[in-house]
């Protein structure tokens, strides 16, 4: 009897890695001052450990320490760059905001937000690459355009962006560039030492706790983007994000990301291994991959089988894997995918695209045959049922 159900859906989210688990128990339990108490080693413990994370993660990123502001994580950074960038956009007559139809909820809907306060929101779609090209998008660009935003890497489909490319165009303009970079951090860090003035991320994806991401605010010079608060009280990082730091998940986040600097070679060859084992094997069935295979990440295949429901297979699999039909945020709505509407796909496509994401260790609990030979069997029972 099957007893292992194998994790697919790692762009949702990924299981905490055991040396991260210790670390945020040890700064919850012992170590556990507030690092804003200034009258004890609790405390003045607690900011060291601040301090070394902020540090830490500021030179993968290529940026200086007072550059990375802590944040609940990449939607809470997304807001703060949108919108906290609008007030000067406003009083300055820069209404103007590119960005792309496939970015993430959390960039969608602060724009919407932004739109019904006046400001023009001009949408790329990328086409069945999924892969907005840099000419497209300096194309848009006008002299009161205030920001562009382009994400990282899709979280439906895994294609990379040309972020860095797009950021040196850009540097050379008043337009700042943010970057939603919640499934590519840690994984993709060359990218993101590019001149991005605003990037978002999540620890969440690379083995870090929930609740804990951050927001770069890199200058130009001497000039940080302009950004107001969202939120008001305390006065922590640079005034931008107030309240106590959770220095527990800092901690969590910087051994996370230790471990997966270490780590990060072996584990995109092993995910580039499994990718290769798991289309072979699905070559017995009928499908469509989804999106620029040339440039995509090697833990994302987001497909479609002919003929079949996606909603229909999941309930198949659901004793073999756990899958998802695309974002975690929107997916339990069961609406097709506007990242693959985006991409002027077949309908069909769009109404059935199946996103299999994996870390390779838990990926490799899953029996790669066998998971295809129930596909293709129910594959092969809904076209005869519709033959008879």
């Amino acid at each position: 009897m099957k007893t292992v159900v194998a994790y697919l859906d790692a762009a949702a989210t990924t299981r905490v890695l055991p040396q991260v688990a210790e670390v945020v128990l040890h700064w919850m339990s012992e170590d556990f001052g507030n690092a804003g108490s200034r009258t004890h080693e609790y405390g003045t413990r607690a900011k060291k450990a601040v301090a070394r994370a902020r540090e830490g993660i500021a030179t993968h990123l290529g940026v200086r320490p007072d550059e990375l502001i802590f944040t609940s994580g990449a939607t809470e950074s997304n807001n703060i760059a949108l919108l906290g960038l609008a007030p000067y956009g406003a009083e300055h007559g820069r209404r103007h905001i590119v960005s792309t139809a496939i970015e993430h909820k959390a960039v969608l809907e602060p724009l919407e937000h932004l739109e019904a306060q006046g400001f023009e929101i001009d949408l790329i779609e990328p086409g069945p690459s999924g892969r907005v090209s840099v000419g497209a998008v300096l194309d848009r660009v006008r002299p009161d355009t205030l920001l562009v935003s382009v994400m990282q890497v899709n979280n439906e489909t895994g294609v990379i962006q040309p972020v860095a490319e797009l950021a040196e165009h850009l540097r050379a303009t008043e337009t700042y560039f943010h970057v939603d970079a919640a499934q590519g951090f840690g994984k993709l860090p060359e990218s993101l030492r590019a001149p991005i003035d605003l990037i978002s991320f999540s620890g969440h994806k690379i083995g870090a706790p929930k609740g804990i991401g951050g927001l770069v605010v890199r200058r130009r010079g001497r000039v940080a983007a302009p950004l107001k608060p969202l939120m008001f009280g305390g006065g922590q990082e640079r005034g931008l994000r107030p309240g106590t730091l959770p220095v527990p998940l800092i901690a969590g986040l910087s051994t996370a990301l230790e471990t997966f600097e270490i780590e990060r070679t072996k584990w995109l060859a092993a995910a580039e291994e499994f990718r290769s084992r798991l289309l072979a094997a699905l070559r017995k069935t009928r499908f469509h991959l989804h999106g620029d295979q040339e440039h995509v990440m090697p833990h994302i295949l987001n497909l479609s089988f002919e003929g079949v429901d996606a909603e229909a297979l999941i309930l198949q699999l659901k004793s073999y894997a756990a899958v998802a039909t695309g974002s975690a945020c929107t997916s339990a709505s069961y609406t097709p995918s506007h990242v693959l509407a985006a991409m002027q796909l077949p309908q069909e496509q769009i109404s059935n695209g199946l996103r299999l994401s994996w870390f390779p260790d838990q990926a490799n609990e899953l029996d790669v045959d066998e998971f295809v030979d129930v596909i293709a069997g129910y594959q092969a029972g809904v076209q005869t049922s519709t033959l008879a």
